[in-house]
């Protein structure tokens, strides 16, 4: 009997468990990991937009809260990159393990510093990661070292109107010797509230996965 889908999932690690909702539409090319930021969970309906887009292309998702209620509530663990990357390759393995991902070629989705978390994780995965994608985020967390060996094809998303982000954003472009580009989104502020914005997001997301994500 095949699972039904969305599907609710507790991903061990350590001490806590990692919540996350699993869905996979009939035949997915593959399936992307979406690492939530600062302030941000699972239920975030900027995140659950994308995802609902991704899945009308056949692409998989797996939204997750890397964090517990309580550690969000800590400004500086919002920060912890090292610790949202060690959680996001913990759930990368458990992709790999389950019946019904584990042949699925894994991107990544990163928003705010879930977008370093996801650049760190790629940097050490090497080629087991197709692609990743950042919504507003700060791939400068990752660090220079990181930066410098992520391998698959990146895309920056930031907000026209993002003037900050849009700076850190290009430092980090520099550093990245993958197949890349930097998309700024016009009218957009930092979290693309704006009519029409948060769906270029998705619709360049979608493209992105869609030529990247193959085994």
């Amino acid at each position: 009997m095949k699972p039904s889908y969305p599907q609710l999932v507790h991903i061990p690690v350590e001490d806590v468990h990692i919540e996350g909702l699993l869905e996979l539409p009939p035949e997915p090319q593959g399936i992307v990991l979406f690492a939530h930021g600062s302030g941000s969970s699972r239920h975030s309906p900027r995140n659950n937009y994308v995802a609902r887009v991704l899945h009308d292309k056949g692409i998989g998702t797996l939204l997750m809260d890397l964090l517990t209620g309580t550690e969000d509530l800590d400004y500086q663990t919002r920060f912890d990159i090292a610790l949202l990357t060690h959680r996001l390759l913990v759930a990368t393995r458990w992709v790999k393990l389950m019946e019904a991902t584990r042949q699925l070629p894994i991107a990544y989705f990163g928003a705010s510093t879930g977008a370093a978390a996801a650049l760190q994780a790629a940097a050490a995965l090497g080629d087991n990661i197709h692609a990743v994608v950042s919504r507003g985020g700060r791939p400068d967390l990752a660090g220079n070292q990181s930066l410098e060996q992520v391998k698959c094809p990146t895309l920056l998303l930031v907000g026209g109107r993002d003037e900050d982000v849009i700076e850190l954003n290009r430092e980090a472009y520099a550093r990245l010797p993958c197949a890349k580009e930097l998309s700024i989104i016009p009218g957009a502020t930092h979290l693309f509230e704006e009519a029409g914005t948060l769906e270029e997001v998705a619709r360049q997301a979608a493209v992105w996965f869609s030529q990247y994500l193959k085994s």
